[in-house]
């Protein structure tokens, strides 16, 4: 077991972790925003869903997710269908203009993380993918399911959005 002095660093390390998202998030375009980007991710990596699952991914309530979801809906990002059990649900699918969005993403935080990981070795990011893999585990988080298919896209790390006072 680790000692104290050393969860003590790993809480500091976790917390500077913002700083990487924040420069992360700079990359993407401006019709983008996090929240955006989090929608088409989740969308991407486990399929067509209800909002109300859509909301428990991102970690945030319904009227946060409703803004996310009328903005990716509003650039034809995805498409809102009644859900056949329940006509008064919605399921949110990606469209092809979603996709290719998603594909954009993608790509700009590959060619980030290739940027700033540069002077990496290959073990040393593959020993840092399982690192964190295995920490979200011990933490129970739901969002690290493996995508649906093996065709699709690697998802950009835009899962997580600023939790708001009403969804804490």
């Amino acid at each position: 077991m680790a000692e104290r002095a050393q969860y003590e660093e790993l809480a500091r390390q976790l917390s500077a972790v913002g700083a990487v998202k924040r420069d992360m998030g700079r990359i993407l375009p401006p019709d983008c925003p996090t929240g955006s980007a989090a929608v088409l991710t989740l969308l991407g990596r486990h399929g067509d869903m209800r909002m109300s699952k859509l909301a428990e991914l991102l970690s945030v309530d319904m009227s946060v997710t409703s803004r996310h979801v009328a903005h990716v809906a509003a650039r034809g990002w995805i498409e809102r269908h009644p859900d056949p059990a329940d006509k008064r649900s919605r399921i949110l699918r990606l469209t092809p203009t979603g996709l290719e969005q998603l594909d954009e993403l993608t790509l700009r935080t590959t060619h980030l993380l290739a940027e700033r990981l540069s002077d990496w070795t290959d073990d040393e990011v593959g020993q840092l993918i399982r690192l964190m893999t295995r920490l979200r585990a011990s933490f129970g988080d739901c969002r690290s399911a493996p995508p649906r298919q093996a065709s699709a896209p690697a998802a950009p790390v835009f899962e997580e959005t600023t939790r708001t006072p009403a969804s804490t």
